[in-house]
């Protein structure tokens, strides 16, 4: 009962996200540091109350632990989210994500000194494979419609490929961080819920850097349309509306994911939060009518392939299902 809950509220919680922060994003393309802030501040305020019991619990990995992935995970957040400004559309940011398992494998094999099968190899080659094909097709769409002039156009195309830069700075770092959580959970043991605490508290100081930004579009939020909200029967501006609602998603499906972790398998966590992805993907298409060309189809039906590839779904399914032949016989 617990898995499908935790299934349903990935898909739910995490689906949704995704449709609210592109509502967010359409209007002010330059406000993930505030999205990126507001979850920060209410998954670190329930950690706060529910995990540490008001700081009265300590933590059972040492801080100056923390502080190390902390400053990789902030990073990595304030990094993905500002991207969207530099003329990065929903679909190719999602499917770049979609590669942290090939780069988690990387420096796997680069720091770890890990060894994997030829099926892992090859994951790695029709992942990175579709990542370019989909980074190909939108490089050319970028400069054809948002640049007027032949100059424009490659302004936007130096800025969209910052913005290339900085994805693939975020995928590394984050594989890295994971590398990291990895070699701590073996010597500490697994703290997942503590993890998300402090992982979401210690860098809220940092936001003070981006503070001006932060306030830029906050101004900017009370200034959009106001929507009657049903519960409090005022009028609130939608942008906010929208911004709690991506917030709520986003705790939705970090706890969804966290749920599935301790009642799953990682193989399950991983082939759930792979075909997520997929349907957020499909939602940002058709919802949104973003364009998505045939290439681009081909690019992420080849990213996922490869994703499936590593997970070692069709072994397991064979493997399920010659079990349950084997049992049909035995009775």
């Amino acid at each position: 009962m617990n898995t499908v809950f935790a299934v349903t509220l990935v898909f739910v919680g995490c689906c949704s996200n995704v449709v609210f922060l592109e509502l967010l994003v359409r209007d002010f393309p330059g406000c993930g540091n505030i999205v990126t802030f507001a979850q920060f501040a209410f998954i670190a305020l329930e950690g706060f109350i529910f995990e540490t019991n008001f700081g009265r619990k300590k933590p059972a990995i040492p801080i100056s632990n923390y502080v190390i992935m902390v400053t990789m995970f902030f990073t990595v957040s304030v990094i993905n989210n500002y991207a969207l400004n530099f003329n990065i559309a929903m679909p190719l940011h999602m499917i770049f994500r979609s590669g942290s398992l090939i780069a988690n494998m990387i420096l796997g094999v680069i720091i770890l000194k890990k060894r994997y099968s030829a099926s892992k190899y090859l994951s790695i080659v029709l992942v990175s494979l579709g990542i370019f094909i989909c980074t190909i097709m939108s490089a050319k769409q970028v400069s054809l419609e948002k640049g007027s002039t032949e100059e424009e156009g490659v302004y936007v195309f130096l800025r969209w490929l910052l913005g290339i830069g900085m994805l693939t700075f975020a995928l590394l770092m984050s594989a890295r961080m994971g590398i990291f959580q990895e070699t701590l959970y073996k010597q500490y043991g697994k703290h997942s819920k503590e993890a998300l605490f402090y992982n979401h508290c210690l860098p809220l100081p940092g936001f003070l850097l981006l503070s001006s930004n932060i306030y830029t579009h906050a101004v900017l939020f009370s200034q959009s349309t106001p929507v009657e909200v049903p519960v409090i029967g005022q009028p609130v501006p939608v942008m906010w509306v929208y911004l709690l609602m991506n917030v709520i998603t986003q705790y939705v499906c970090i706890r969804g994911v966290f749920i599935l972790t301790t009642e799953c398998t990682s193989l399950t966590v991983t082939l759930v939060v792979t075909l997520r992805k997929f349907l957020s993907l499909i939602i940002s298409i058709l919802y949104f009518q973003n364009p998505f060309t045939t290439w681009h189809w081909v690019g992420t039906a080849v990213v996922f392939l490869g994703t499936l590839l590593y997970t070692e779904v069709w072994t397991s399914i064979q493997t399920a299902v010659k079990g349950k032949k084997l049992e049909k016989k035995a009775e």
